[in-house]
């Protein structure tokens, strides 16, 4: 994987963190979103198949080291000064739920994705280049606090990374 893709990944991910939607692990659906099969529908996850095989979750310590990485992600952003402000308004409790969901789905974990799809979540945003960066830099920062090995990190930043282009606002 080039630095640029896995740059894109980072910036992809960062963008869903940005945006705000939270994964849920219960069966109950906030409200306002409706539950996507991540099997069928891909919509809402910008396009992104899920991984086959267990292996690369298992990577990430299943879903308790999914909740533990997206925690720290949310956590290191709302204090980051470059990326703060994007998360001024947000409802952390139910982004840090969402992108568990997330990287749930993406890992192949079978988690259903009940967020909003990545269009329509960062709408008018004004996330830039730089802010997907910020946000990515902050996941790695996350995934290596989680003892998650490079090649497993590299293999969700490569999924995640084509959701960039739904989060980053053409100027």
């Amino acid at each position: 994987m080039t630095p640029r893709t896995v740059r894109d990944a980072l910036l992809a991910l960062a963008v869903g963190l940005i945006a705000g939607p939270a994964l849920a692990q219960d069966a109950a659906v906030p409200p306002g979103e409706q539950p996507v099969d991540p099997y069928t529908q891909s919509n809402a996850n910008a396009g992104a198949t899920p991984l086959a095989g267990t292996a690369v979750l298992a990577a990430f310590h299943g879903q308790a080291g999914l909740t533990r990485i997206a925690g720290d992600l949310v956590d290191r952003s709302v204090a980051d000064p470059r990326i703060k402000d994007f998360f001024a308004a947000a409802d952390l409790t139910r982004l840090k739920r969402t992108l568990t969901e997330q990287f749930c789905y993406v890992l192949g974990g079978g988690c259903a994705y009940t967020g909003r799809d990545m269009t329509s979540v960062h709408k008018d945003q004004g996330i830039a280049p730089r802010d997907f960066n910020a946000l990515v830099e902050n996941l790695q920062w996350a995934m290596d606090k989680e003892g998650v090995p490079f090649a497993a990190q590299n293999r969700l930043l490569a999924k995640l990374a084509p959701m960039s282009r739904q989060a980053i606002e053409n100027r």
